[in-house]
């Protein structure tokens, strides 16, 4: 396997999230904890009315008949009341259930008791049982990504789980002899950043991050190994480095020996040069990242995060926009993915292999093909998951 004609940037992200939507998995019913960050397979319906029966809206006395009441007890949040009398009052806490025979409520602040009894302006100050959903209505389309207030909304209408695709599995491969896991880079060997790093980008575009594998030995044998090792468990593996077709590069040789075919092969993109996306014949996935740290973000940015999406249902992750404060260049026909703060400022330490501005970034401002980022200007902005 060589490198092919590199795919336009945007047409790459498209094709990456389309690629996860097809193979998403079957939704099944998982805790809110585990259907946060997928997206509703099936529409939420209230189990009952929403709220369940008439709640106070104030701290206040309910009253029923004329005026002035008498006072008789007190309606906690969680009780159930009596039914009131005409000329009865009972204190009410917010959120308490309205009792029977209520004709109106009497703020705290504006009631006025003495000898027992209470006076004041009574008003309709209470949540109708079904005033905001009525049971078995549909309070959102499926699609609806599960934020935590779609959680929140679930829980008052009367569920415990949600319909939703799990979280996919993901786990990191790690190439290179010349990779060192601790300390100081020395000797020729320089230390690994993407391992430590990118498990956490996963896990916020919504992944679950099993344990890495490696620095992995620079042979097709150890290649080979390592990947059947990862796609045991995952459904998306991660790999650093041997994107390219140099004399220790076996990434492409090592897909054909396991028998994935490319859905991705290289990007028209600066910087992130080669990057790629396969897929086995089981319907897992396998995403090449570059070796460089800034080029490996980049590549997760553009189809890691994209297929992610797609494999929970959810649509492709839109991009933001940032207004440029100075002339950012293009980069020929490649997309250019410049690192800027949130001022549209161009970030130094910017190059494939450097990570500091990435530390202080709000993204990459996306520079189209042929084209120049002049100052002013408003240009998309890719965010990096979990930053």
């Amino acid at each position: 396997m060589t490198t092919a004609n590199p795919l336009p940037w945007a047409e790459a992200r498209e094709t990456a999230w389309a690629a996860g939507f097809a193979a998403k998995p079957a939704a099944t019913e998982l805790p809110f904890g585990e259907a946060v960050g997928s997206a509703l397979a099936a529409p939420l319906v209230a189990v009952s009315d929403l709220p369940a029966f008439p709640t106070s809206a104030v701290d206040g006395w309910a009253v029923a008949g004329e005026g002035p009441w008498h006072t008789n007890g007190a309606v906690l949040a969680g009780q159930v009341p009596e039914p009131l009398k005409p000329g009865q009052a009972v204190k009410i806490a917010t959120g308490a259930q309205v009792p029977e025979g209520t004709e109106g409520i009497i703020r705290l602040e504006h009631s006025e008791v003495q000898y027992g009894s209470v006076t004041g302006p009574a008003a309709r100050e209470w949540r109708e049982a079904g005033e905001e959903a009525g049971h078995g209505e549909e309070l959102l389309p499926a699609g609806t990504p599960v934020s935590p207030p779609v959680v929140g909304l679930a829980a008052a209408a009367g569920h415990s789980t949600l319909p939703a695709h799990a979280r996919p599995v993901t786990r990191m491969v790690v190439f290179g002899d010349e990779l060192l896991t601790t300390g100081v880079s020395r000797d020729g060997r320089v230390r690994d950043s993407l391992g430590p790093m990118v498990p956490h980008m996963l896990q916020a575009a919504g992944a679950q991050a099993g344990p890495s594998i490696g620095p992995v030995e620079d042979t097709l044998e150890a290649h080979v190994a390592a990947l059947r090792e990862a796609l045991d468990d995952a459904d998306l593996v991660c790999t650093t480095g041997g994107t390219m077709v140099g004399p220790v590069d076996h990434l492409h040789a090592a897909l054909a020996e396991i028998g994935a075919e490319y859905v991705i092969n290289t990007v028209a993109v600066r910087p992130g040069f080669p990057m790629l996306l396969a897929r086995t014949g089981n319907g897992k996935f396998i995403a090449g990242l570059p070796g460089n740290p800034q080029s490996a973000v980049i590549a997760v940015v553009s189809l890691v995060a994209p297929l992610l999406a797609g494999l929970r249902g959810l649509p492709l992750p839109a991009l933001q926009r940032i207004t440029l404060a100075e002339e950012i260049p293009g980069r020929g026909g490649f997309t250019h993915l410049a690192l800027v703060d949130r001022a549209g400022h161009r970030l130094g330490h910017h190059g494939s292999a450097m990570l500091r501005g990435l530390a202080n970034a709000a993204g990459f401002a996306v520079i189209g093909p042929e084209a120049v980022g002049a100052e002013g200007s408003s240009v998309e902005l890719a965010t990096v998951p979990g930053v």
